[in-house]
């Protein structure tokens, strides 16, 4: 579970998500630059847990999407779960 949690997709997600709360502390108003900003990191979030689920379940030996960046390594990903 460790390095799923202290993925460097993951880690970077946080890690701009509490620059982006640090900017809504001021007496700024609501930009779509910052809407815009919010809509990114979404994306990277909701992409970094897509490669989570990926990784897990090629892993374990199920099948994954064909436009997954891991297609193709199932076989690697379930023989070093198996040598473990």
């Amino acid at each position: 579970m460790r390095k799923y949690l202290f993925g460097t997709g993951i880690i970077s997600a946080v890690t701009s998500g509490v620059a982006l709360l640090r900017g809504l502390r001021g007496d700024v108003p609501f930009t779509w630059r910052q809407a815009l900003a919010w809509l990114s990191w979404g994306i990277t979030l909701a992409l970094s847990i897509g490669t989570i689920v990926d990784t897990y379940r090629a892993s374990r030996g199920r099948l994954i999407a064909t436009d997954s960046p891991l297609r193709g390594d199932e076989e690697k990903l379930l023989a070093k779960r198996l040598k473990r």
